[in-house]
């Protein structure tokens, strides 16, 4: 039996998960706290390239697509309020770093002498932008010395931004643990902490009326989970009417709580004993029918005598107001009867086995519809055109898709099983192909150009990074996550996103991320127009 390879086919293939492994045992290695992860890919993929290995290019256009779409899945929720919070800021920084590198790559037009389509390639290629070169090559009239400067300026673009990130927690000796902890606050400051008290009906004026009546829900925003008169608890409805002496537990938020003590009567520490025919239970949203519903919706009250006291999310409690739409993933705590508590559980589903499930509809129509928006062309006038171009539409319709969440039967969320499974996947298929395509041209590069022109590329790829890094620092000071995301977003640089992802377990550097690379993508073509109108 003989054993032999298609040099075209199986070995490319083969050579794949070669680096993906070597890859793998390179990036867990250790030495004095620093380690390249995942990131150490990219490297092994430019020496493989080196030596003449192809890996094809629809390999990194798949790893590409499912890596960004589900950086958009995962960023779109926190997106929005992201923006309102310091929008300002990260554009700002944003700004900074694009402006920057062409106001440099003007001066390497100017004291290198270089003919500003190469200079353009090499603005193009530091910051790794491919929409950033079509519109160069378009606004130049397809001059072929466009590739050059960016095939001179790519590799350490790529290389440059990933050791930069890498580097930097290390030399600075940043607490990323810390860093997780401080942008975990910021997240939360929205959503305060749910605790629940005991009270005692005393204010003449609730007394006689019903829960109903009073409104006590709109007038606190607390919900009352227990009420106890004569000695006997029993769950509250609308019409449960309060008497003097009653004992009520109430859940929500201090200042809810402070606004409920003020309506009802004083805090009390007697125990509110659960009626023995009802019970208290989490129940995860994994039905279909429940996502994207206001809670409200399902009449829980009216139908099941069933009250929903908390809304967990993400790891964290949020007030069940009637109006809250439900994501899949919730746990919701409910207090109801042994038996209505069955019809509970059934509506909103409560089966772990769907989180792991993974529906690949949603996720291939979501890729698709991407791949459309981001060819798309819109023209504004005879001078200026943009394309988000395939990172950016498959970026912008994730966010979209996961704010959304449902569309009739179709839930585009995603579990986090599934993301964080599909993420690296595609990850690591398109570290390998741009390793690969950058390491073959090195060498070849660097006899016909010399030095010259790739130190002016490293310099359009650092200097607005440690400018941005330097502002962030002590002007607008800034979340260690959220810089990393931003700078990789700013440069435009999948690579330096996929070395920052496994510094922590938080979503803030795929938030930031999202964020500003849209914003970078659409200033930077409007830089290139103007460099262009130099030539």
């Amino acid at each position: 039996m003989e054993l032999f390879f298609q040099p075209d086919t199986d070995f490319s293939y083969v050579a794949l998960f070669l680096i993906i492994c070597i890859g793998f045992i390179i990036g867990n290695i250790n030495i004095k706290g620093i380690s390249l992860d995942i990131s150490a890919i990219i490297f092994v993929a430019l020496y493989f390239g080196h030596i003449g290995v192809e890996i094809p290019p629809v390999i990194g256009s798949i790893g590409l697509v499912l890596f960004i779409y589900t950086i958009g899945m995962q960023a779109g929720p926190g997106f929005f309020d992201s923006f309102k919070k310091q929008g300002r800021t990260l554009v700002a920084l944003t700004a900074v770093i694009i402006i920057s590198a062409t106001i440099i790559t003007y001066l390497v037009y100017l004291i290198w002498d270089v003919d500003m389509p190469v200079a353009i390639g090499l603005l193009t290629g530091a910051l790794t932008s491919t929409p950033g070169l079509a519109a160069g090559i378009d606004a130049t009239n397809h001059s072929p010395l466009i590739s050059i400067g960016y095939g001179i300026a790519y590799p350490f673009g790529v290389i440059g931004v990933i050791l930069f990130v890498r580097l930097y927690p290390k030399i600075f000796k940043v607490d990323v643990k810390r860093a997780e902890e401080l942008y975990e606050m910021e997240s939360n400051s929205g959503y305060p902490e749910i605790i629940n008290q005991n009270y005692i009906v005393e204010n003449d004026s609730v007394v006689g009326k019903t829960i109903g009546e009073l409104k006590i829900r709109t007038m606190t925003q607390a919900v009352i989970s227990r009420i106890q008169h004569n000695d006997t608890p029993d769950v509250p409805s609308p019409s449960t009417i309060l008497h003097k002496g009653d004992l009520i537990k109430a859940v929500g938020s201090p200042e809810s709580l402070r606004k409920f003590e003020l309506l009802i009567g004083t805090k009390t520490d007697k125990v509110i004993e659960l009626p023995k025919t009802y019970g208290i239970q989490s129940v995860l949203v994994t039905n279909k029918d429940a996502i994207n519903r206001e809670l409200k919706t399902f009449n829980l009250w009216v139908n099941y005598q069933a009250t929903v006291t908390r809304i967990r999310r993400s790891g964290i409690d949020i007030p069940p107001s009637p109006s809250i739409k439900l994501q899949m993933g919730d746990k919701v705590m409910v207090a109801s009867s042994h038996e209505n508590m069955k019809q509970v559980i059934r509506i909103f589903g409560n089966n772990d086995k769907k989180l792991s499930d993974t529906d690949f509809f949603p996720i291939s129509l979501g890729i698709v519809l991407g791949i459309l928006f981001g060819n798309l062309e819109l023209s504004f006038g005879n001078n200026f055109s943009f394309s988000p171009g395939l990172t950016g539409g498959v970026l912008i319709v994730g966010m979209i898709l996961s704010r959304i969440g449902r569309t009739g039967p179709v839930i585009w969320s995603m579990t986090g099983a599934a993301t964080q499974l599909l993420r690296q996947l595609g990850l690591m298929f398109f570290l390998v192909e741009v390793g690969t395509k950058a390491g073959g041209k090195l060498v070849e590069t660097f006899d016909s150009f010399g030095y010259g022109l790739f130190i002016a590329g490293g310099v359009i790829t650092l200097v607005p990074m440690i400018l941005a890094m330097v502002i962030a620092k002590f002007m607008k000071k800034m979340n260690f996550l959220s810089l990393m995301g931003t700078l990789t977003g700013a440069m435009t640089s999948t690579p330096g996103l996929a070395a920052v992802t496994p510094m922590s377990d938080s979503n803030a550097p795929a938030v930031a991320y999202a964020t500003v690379y849209p914003i970078a993508m659409v200033l930077l073509i409007v830089c290139v127009q103007i460099l262009a109108a130099f030539a």
